[in-house]
């Protein structure tokens, strides 16, 4: 059942339920293409459904190349609504992933500008599914949760007052799609991602962004002096399985989803002292220094320690693939490799 009631399919609005397996061919577009996620997710979708029916887009202007092959690039302003609807409707879209957002330590530092484009612009993603009968897919965050919020085995439904910017315009996205869904029928859908760890593009200015840089500063320099207290305790995300969790929420049953905007997902919970032991397994001279940063380590302080995703695991199956351990060699492995050829640089 459903967490709120859907319309009747009969009533004059643009309602579209979207019930597509993952073998129907879907045409998507991504907004945010050019960040950490979203570059990503847009070769992964276009190796899922074909090039040929992905639309990547971003307001860089250096994105086209750097996504080349994932599909056919559009520059896109998404606090233009009459621009993000031009594209949707050009390109016959079905499937919105609306990435393109400020991230938590950038969006502390200009608060004002982080609603406009996190809120703006989501209300545009909105609007134009709801208008082209699109299902969207918002992704929130720990971010979302604050202080007051239990930080261990962090509940699915609790109580959620953030304490950063970031964090509010989670929360109020995450209400803000339950709401479409409810009045409008609109197929949202979302996940509470934890950090996310990637070994192919570079952090965005987000809190947990520690955890991607360490590896590129061990692997240069043998040392990283981290901006989080050492026994900082968050969850994380190996990229691989941010990825797997973006698409398998879309693409599962309806029926069986008694949530929509967000899941609680995550993979491992670690502090960047057992990240530093972790690497040392594999570079035995590597140093960790601490020097400390009061904004972004307030943030993770109202964070979770460790989310509970055990209603995303029985309401579409969600299993993460990666742990503490194989996500360190592997990426140890990838950089390492990288940097043989002389391609690694931070």
């Amino acid at each position: 059942m459903a967490l709120f009631p859907l319309p009747d399919v009969g009533q004059d609005n643009n309602i579209r339920r979207m019930q597509m397996g993952k073998d129907e061919k879907r045409s998507v577009i991504i907004t945010g293409s050019a960040g950490q996620i979203g570059s990503e997710l847009s070769f992964a979708l276009a190796k899922r459904y074909g090039a040929d029916r992905i639309v990547v887009s971003d307001i860089r202007d250096d994105t086209e190349g750097r996504l080349e092959g994932a599909g056919r690039f559009v520059k896109l302003d998404v606090l233009s609504k009459d621009e993000f609807g031009a594209a949707v409707r050009r390109n016959n879209v079905d499937v919105i992933y609306h990435l393109a957002a400020l991230l938590s330590a950038v969006a502390e530092g200009n608060p004002q500008k982080a609603w406009k484009i996190n809120m703006e612009g989501l209300v545009n993603a909105l609007e134009v599914a709801r208008e082209n009968r699109c299902s969207l897919f918002v992704p929130s965050s720990i971010g979302a949760f604050g202080p007051d919020t239990p930080l261990d085995d962090t509940p699915q439904d609790t109580i959620m007052r953030p304490y950063s910017m970031y964090g509010v315009t989670k929360v109020s996205g995450e209400l803000l799609c339950d709401y479409y869904n409810r009045k409008f029928g609109v197929d949202t859908r979302g996940v509470r991602f934890p950090g996310i760890i990637s070994n192919v593009t570079l952090p965005g200015g987000g809190t947990t962004d520690y955890a991607v840089e360490i590896f590129y500063r061990a692997i240069l320099e043998g040392r990283y002096t981290c901006y989080l207290k050492p026994d900082t305790s968050l969850d994380m995300m190996y990229m691989p399985d941010a990825i797997k969790a973006a698409i398998e929420v879309m693409e599962a049953d309806p029926a069986g989803l008694r949530h929509r905007n967000a899941f609680n997902v995550t993979a491992m919970h670690f502090t960047p002292e057992m990240l530093a032991a972790e690497i040392r397994k594999h570079i035995p001279g590597f140093r960790m220094e601490y020097k400390i940063d009061p904004v972004r380590q307030a943030i993770a302080d109202s964070w979770p320690n460790f989310m509970n995703d055990s209603c995303a695991r029985k309401e579409w199956g969600w299993a993460p693939e990666y742990d503490l351990e194989s996500m360190t060699a592997d990426m140890l492995e990838v950089l390492g490799k990288r940097a043989a050829e002389g391609g690694l640089e931070i």
